[in-house]
């Protein structure tokens, strides 16, 4: 499967490595691919403009800021999205900073960014996934005694969420699948969580989510 990543971040480029080292063909975009050169070069992933790669894969990552999702898809261009996969990592992160290790959202408790964006794009298969942990971990994490982290996920379309369910699986994740695209509006608070302990004890790699079930 060709998957092409929309955002030149650190999410952006872990996924791409991730996903290349898991045997797909990658491609990065960004609004200004030459500022990729120095990764592409180094990782061996070829980049290009949101649209360029957005056209090319048979699935699509997003990674970019939230408050910027929305106008990446628009760049992306919704006809080049059209039936296709979409792993939406964003979160509704507002720029206001954290109240005693609590990032504030712009999204209300009734409504998510995912739900936003498969408005602003209805043909195209949004699942929200890797959103609740950071990137050190997004691929392949080491747990002790070998227990394989949980991550949520959502999306509308059935098929679009066993392509994503198998990634999981690929990188180490055990994946729980939580229903419809509304349930978003749980998964995505997820990342305040997990942002505390970071900003309150600068711990960003250590932790994780893990569902337990009897």
């Amino acid at each position: 499967m060709r998957i092409g990543v929309i955002g030149s971040g650190d999410v952006g480029q872990t996924l791409a490595e991730g996903l290349k080292k898991h045997g797909y063909e990658v491609r990065i975009g960004s609004r200004s691919p030459q500022k990729l050169a120095e990764f592409s070069a180094q990782a061996g992933i070829q980049a290009g403009t949101f649209a360029d790669v957005a056209a090319w894969g048979e699935a699509i990552v997003l990674s970019v800021k939230g408050d910027a999702a929305e106008e990446a898809v628009r760049q992306a261009g919704v006809a080049n999205l059209r039936g296709k996969t979409v792993i939406d990592t964003t979160n509704p992160i507002a720029h206001d900073p954290p109240e005693d290790g609590v990032l504030k959202c712009f999204t209300s408790p009734n409504d998510s960014l995912l739900e936003r964006l498969q408005r602003a794009c209805p043909d195209a298969k949004f699942v929200k996934a890797f959103n609740s942990v950071g990137s050190d971990l997004m691929v392949n994490p080491s747990f002790p005694g070998g227990v394989r982290p949980t991550m949520f996920y959502c999306g509308d379309d059935g098929a679009a969420k066993a392509v994503v369910a198998r990634i999981l699986e690929e990188f180490g994740w055990e994946g729980a699948d939580m229903g419809t695209a509304k349930a978003a509006r749980a998964i995505e608070p997820l990342c305040v969580l997990w942002c505390i302990p970071g900003f309150r004890q600068n711990e960003w790699s250590n932790h994780a989510f893990h569902l337990l079930k009897r």
